[in-house]
């Protein structure tokens, strides 16, 4: 009998064999063989597959989706976007914008007159002092492995919460600053509510800020994170607002009018799409 080529396959077969090719290999290589792998390649059926096969969705999934390549490149992708969020590498990955006082500082958990957090797994926190204490980060969304096409016509929401704390003996102010910003660090969008003072003889409790971009303009290639604050009284030490477990996530719900584009199922961004950073390349 003579041996079959490969595209004489049943086409189900075909799709089952692309199943277990890693997601960026399938756009990088597969893709480009054939018009015949290219059409398949393009299936939602085979996305939505992978998607269920991962734990994205389960077999009762009955929302929407736009488009199961993206969802399911969002949903591989999806994680917290800021470095050391709660304090275990010091203040590594973190710009210090202002210093004041007797400085940041880390401290562990509950803290002088302070109160566990809600998720025991948090262990830290940053602390600020007398003086204006601001710090932040700068993500660049295309190192972290969003292409182009993706950011600009799909514009998946952005979910960013911060979590701060005063201690009971002394009052604090805290402030949150977030933008958007293009690649040449114009502001397209921003978060930037009045800066919150707690009273003296508070009950320490842990308060979540949380903000959700959604149907931002196209052009976003950085995201801008920056918080802290200080203390009222100023006293010297650490007694200004504690921060920890801040975070933004790129989430997999996407803009609910998507602007007309290539995206990733044409040729242009292909490439784009399969270069994710190389702590996510196994997928």
């Amino acid at each position: 009998m003579d041996p079959i080529g490969i595209n004489e396959l049943p086409e189900n077969i075909l799709l089952e064999l692309f199943m277990h090719v890693p997601a960026r290999q399938l756009l990088l290589r597969c893709r480009l063989v054939c018009s015949l792998w290219r059409d398949l390649i393009d299936l939602m059926t085979l996305w939505k597959r992978r998607c269920l096969l991962e734990g994205f969705i389960t077999e009762d999934w009955d929302q929407p989706v736009a488009d199961w390549k993206v969802f399911y490149f969002l949903c591989s992708l999806r994680r917290n976007l800021l470095h050391n969020p709660c304090a275990e590498e010091n203040m590594e990955s973190w710009e210090l914008d202002a210093n004041q006082g007797n400085q940041w500082k880390v401290e562990r958990l509950p803290g002088d007159h302070g109160t566990d957090f809600p998720d025991p797994k948090v262990k830290k926190y940053f602390v600020t002092s007398y003086g204006l204490c601001l710090k932040s980060q700068m993500v660049d969304l295309k190192a972290e492995g969003y292409w182009e096409e993706l950011l600009d016509t799909f514009r998946p929401d952005i979910e960013v919460k911060d979590w701060f704390a005063a201690r009971r003996d002394c009052g604090c102010t805290y402030q949150i600053r977030v933008q958007l910003v293009s690649a040449d660090y114009i502001t397209l969008a921003s978060f930037e509510p009045p800066p919150v003072t707690i009273q003296q003889w508070n009950d320490a409790s842990w308060t979540e800020v949380s903000h959700t971009f959604s149907d931002y303009p196209p052009g976003v290639r950085h995201i801008l994170f920056q918080h802290g604050g200080h203390d009222t009284q100023f006293w010297a030490g650490w007694y200004g607002p504690r921060v920890t477990n801040s975070s933004i996530i790129v989430s997999n719900k996407m803009a609910r009018k998507p602007a007309p584009s290539a995206a990733v199922s044409d040729n242009v961004g292909v490439e784009e799409a399969a270069q994710v950073p190389s702590h996510l390349s196994a997928r």
